[in-house]
């Protein structure tokens, strides 16, 4: 039964996420919204509201943040997972589109799976192998509807979308210890706010500048719709991590490209062809397998190894 929420959730929140893709796509496509103003009011407000309403319920959101071995954790995580992410995955929406972005980020079990055999230094279980398979086989499919002949991709967004991926990895497997001392909620809010002020920090002109779009109701709503939707999707990924793997939780994001391509096709009319629709098909077949076959993978046995002594990480 936890199995089955777990999966739940990640599907769940995977879906929200690629939805925000075209969302966002749209803004920076109708505004000179820039990347920096787009996340840092996403980051902050999510944040805090978070944060805030956690306190409001008694939990002692502070004491993460109160410790040096915590607070350095919480800064790594909101630096290079939440703020890594989230501007690697715009980044990548500005130089390509949406799908790209979002499939580009579905690369990063190829990561995990990678790091988690070199760390147990044993091969991935044949299952999860043909698993991958099958679903990169559909995502070539639906990146070039069978032919590589007039399909192309700018080295921007090339390497914007390994970065995502690399990013996305970061953000599954390093918050293992901290969501298990804090919570999932608490990790998520802390990351957001550290990942905000970072970027506000370091682009402070462009944030405030940004301000002026919102007079258009419509950018402010698409804003609230993106800054809602990705936090709840963030909180549900990183939470199926406590019933499934995250080799699991990294494959069935895969859910992701295929919400984001959907909505893509309905919004901005993008014409999909027949092996297309195929890839996504054998993309859903290879992630439910997966998902059905599991793995022999913990969370505990993917993390680094780490010696505790008083406050200080050895």
């Amino acid at each position: 039964m936890e199995r089955l929420k777990g999966i739940s959730m990640i599907v769940l929140g995977a879906m929200m996420w690629g939805a925000t893709g075209p969302i966002m796509e749209w803004m920076l496509g109708n505004s000179e919204m820039s990347i920096q103003f787009m996340l840092v009011n996403r980051l902050l407000v999510a944040g805090v509201v978070i944060l805030y309403v956690l306190h409001k319920k008694g939990v002692d959101v502070k004491s993460p943040v109160r410790q040096k071995v915590w607070l350095r954790q919480v800064i790594l995580f909101g630096m290079f997972g939440m703020l890594g992410v989230q501007y690697s995955f715009l980044a990548a929406i500005e130089a390509s589109d949406a799908i790209w972005a979002t499939l580009a980020q579905f690369l990063s079990p190829i990561y995990v799976i990678l790091f988690v055999s070199i760390y147990q230094k044993r091969r991935p279980p044949v299952g999860q192998i043909i698993g991958m398979f099958v679903t990169l086989i559909g995502l070539f499919f639906l990146l070039t509807n069978g032919s590589l002949e007039g399909f192309t991709l700018s080295g921007t967004a090339l390497f914007w979308g390994i970065a995502v991926g690399l990013a996305f990895s970061f953000y599954t497997l390093y918050p293992a210890r901290l969501m298990q001392e804090w919570g999932v909620i608490v990790v998520v809010g802390w990351g957001m706010v550290v990942a905000g002020a970072i970027l506000f920090i370091l682009n402070p002109i462009r944030v405030v500048t940004g301000y002026q779009y919102l007079s258009d109701w419509r950018m402010l709503t698409g804003l609230l719709v993106v800054i809602v939707i990705g936090t709840l999707a963030f909180i549900l990924f990183l939470g199926s991590m406590s019933y499934i793997t995250p080799v699991e939780t990294s494959i069935l994001s895969s859910f992701e490209p295929l919400t984001a391509m959907v909505i893509s096709i309905i919004w901005f009319k993008v014409a999909l062809g027949t092996l297309q629709i195929g890839g996504a098909l054998t993309m859903l077949i290879g992630v439910i397998g997966i998902s059905l076959i599991g793995n022999k993978v913990s969370p505990e046995e993917v993390e680094p190894n780490v010696e505790w002594k008083d406050d200080e990480v050895v």
